[in-house]
């Protein structure tokens, strides 16, 4: 009889390894997917389905969309009866009781290599941290944030400039290979864990808009993690000329500005040059509101920034800390 799975998730970083656990010819019967229920987005606010609402739609797979885990949504868990239930990003905390619901228990897919950069937003705390290797984590839940036994995990590189984006895709991809290899043993309960290790954790929070400014006291090098971690959303603005400018990738160079911190010193190929407190940041692309994103060399021309124009610093809020960080 076939393993009865219910998913939990909201994002469609979820998706490629939904697709692969749907192709398993003798895999887990998904009995139904929980998501968050459908809002408003983009720019004209309609109201549309997420893209796992309408994976699971596409299916026949049941849907349900509480906004809150109440008592009684627990009573229509306990009726799907579930032998296991795997969550990534959902937006919801599952407390002990749900935790406790399926035989096999509850694995969570979280991307980041836990310990590190447990939380809300271990992707885009991944590059302001500066790391050249994150990955996905495949955990069994328990009541402390991100905390449980660890199944597996699988690596992905991060590039010099890779963005929250272009991470988030990658570690999408590695979603498949890492629940593939596990799915036999997530089945059957014959699962191998290993505790995490508490005194080496770090913590994440949920982003907001006014994260996004930048402090050009800062290094050149923080400036420019902060900028490509934070691009897609909610995106680093700088205030250039009175207009809010998105900064969509960046990088930095060890070398001394003539100029005080946020002061630009030009435009050249590779970016527009601002100093910083220590070295000098090159923001690589910008984009006007309403515009494209565009690489520094062709938005000077049709928008001018003279070399001596400086740009004011704006508080960073923390990111990431070594204890829980409030949202």
């Amino acid at each position: 009889m076939a393993c009865r799975l219910v998913f939990m998730g909201s994002d469609p970083i979820a998706l490629p390894m939904l697709e692969a656990l749907a192709a398993l010819p003798s895999g887990p019967e998904m009995v139904a997917l929980y998501t968050q229920p459908d809002r408003p987005s983009g720019r004209g606010q309609q109201v549309r389905p997420n893209p796992i609402k309408q994976w699971a739609a596409d299916r026949g797979v049941e849907i349900l969309q509480p906004d809150q885990l109440t008592d009684r949504e627990k009573r229509r868990l306990d009726e799907l009866r579930p032998d296991l239930i795997l969550v990534m990003a959902y937006g919801h905390l599952l407390r002990q009781g749900w935790l406790d619901t399926p035989p096999l228990g509850i694995y969570n897919l979280h991307t980041s290599l836990l310990p590190a950069c447990r939380g809300a937003s271990p992707i885009q705390a991944t590059i302001l941290e500066g790391s050249s290797v994150g990955g996905v984590t495949l955990m069994r839940m328990v009541a402390r944030l991100d905390a449980g036994p660890i199944v597996d995990r699988e690596t992905v590189a991060v590039d010099p400039l890779e963005t929250g984006a272009s991470l988030e895709g990658k570690l999408a991809g590695a979603c498949v290979p890492l629940i593939l290899r596990n799915v036999a043993q997530l089945e059957t309960g014959k699962v191998s864990l290993v505790p995490q290790d508490d005194s080496r954790a770090t913590f994440t929070r949920r982003l907001r808009k006014t994260d996004g400014g930048l402090d050009f006291a800062a290094p050149a090098e923080v400036l420019a993690r902060r900028i490509n971690g934070l691009h897609p959303w909610p995106g680093v603005v700088i205030a250039l000329r009175g207009v809010p400018i998105r900064c969509g990738l960046a990088d930095w160079v060890a070398a001394a500005g003539r100029a005080p911190p946020g002061g630009v010193l030009g435009f050249d190929d590779e970016g527009m040059r601002v100093a910083t407190g220590n070295g000098i940041l090159r923001i690589r692309r910008l984009q006007r509101p309403g515009g494209r994103m565009l690489a520094a060399a062709d938005f000077s021309r049709g928008f001018a920034v003279p070399a001596g124009t400086v740009l004011e610093s704006q508080p960073m809020p923390v990111l990431v800390g070594n204890q829980p960080l409030r949202a």
